[in-house]
């Protein structure tokens, strides 16, 4: 069995938390919404930490970083598409054009990237560091988060 057949197999069986309320907040429109990325592809600026194996904190990207880190450690993630081009996981300059032509309202000062890697650590990354993340965008005025999982 490859190696992608086992993550796969492994993904599919992991559980999933099931919660009796769905909490929700109506945002401005995207013309006016201030809008940042999570992704889950451990990047970050050469000088920030490493992310190493089951690590569920956070980096903060600012918007003006382009010389990233992609630090995703699994033998099972193809890096070609982001060693081409970024934006394959860190959509940043399709952000900055969507702003340019008025589709959105800004580009958030500040983005957020975890290792998405993380079987045993899920819930520490939900009821921890996940609700840190939101807090630091949301003092940043952050309307919408757009999610790359990786």
């Amino acid at each position: 069995m490859s190696s992608d057949q086992m993550m796969r197999e492994f993904g599919a069986n992991l559980p999933v938390p099931e919660f009796e309320t769905t909490p929700w907040t109506t945002p401005p429109s995207l013309a006016e919404a201030t809008v940042a990325i999570v992704t889950s592809a451990a990047l970050h600026r050469p000088d920030q930490d490493l992310f190493i194996p089951f690590d569920t904190g956070y980096r903060m990207i600012d918007r003006s970083d382009r010389e990233l880190v992609l630090g995703h450690w699994s033998s099972n993630f193809d890096r070609s598409a982001f060693l081409l081009d970024h934006n394959a996981v860190y959509p940043i300059d399709r952000l900055e054009e969507l702003a340019a032509g008025g589709v959105i309202g800004q580009v958030a000062l500040r983005h957020v990237a975890f290792a998405g890697n993380q079987p045993d650590t899920v819930e520490e990354v939900r009821l921890d560091t996940g609700p840190a993340a939101a807090a630091e965008l949301k003092a940043d005025g952050v309307d919408v988060a757009i999610l790359t999982p990786v």
